[in-house]
């Protein structure tokens, strides 16, 4: 004979839980919120590189990461792109990889690859920013 449960609360109480995890609308947000940041950035980025960067005076590439603000949004589109990634791949990993040891092995590797990532393109970005391109050609 099956034993009766102890849950006495509804179907819709049961439902409004979060999962097991209980980090799954946080996680959902973040998703969306940076899509959302990446469908703005990066078309201004795509542009900015057709006017810009593609040009052969490399001057030309470093006056534009001169500016401030054009240094600040490639920074954010870039913790934009491995953010959102990152939570991507996270989602592929916890819902198709079985094995308790990999799944974790996994996850390790996808937030070290996406700090790694960031980290360089960033600094990547500083660097252009901070150092005078125009007086290594005088």
């Amino acid at each position: 004979m099956a034993e009766p449960t102890q849950d006495f609360r509804s179907p819709l109480s049961r439902a409004k839980g979060m999962g097991a995890s209980k980090h799954a609308v946080p996680h959902w947000w973040l998703q969306r919120v940076t899509a959302v940041a990446l469908a703005i950035l990066l078309p201004l980025f795509v542009a900015s590189l057709l006017a810009n960067m593609l040009s052969p005076d490399v001057g030309e590439v470093a006056n534009w990461f001169d500016s401030p603000l054009h240094s600040l949004l490639v920074v954010l589109l870039l913790v934009a792109i491995f953010w959102h990634a990152k939570l991507g791949f996270q989602v592929v990993i916890e819902d198709y990889v079985k094995c308790p040891v990999a799944k974790f092995a996994l996850l390790i590797a996808n937030n070290f690859v996406a700090f790694v990532a960031a980290a360089l393109g960033i600094m990547a970005v500083l660097s252009m920013h901070f150092i005078d391109i125009n007086s290594f050609g005088a």
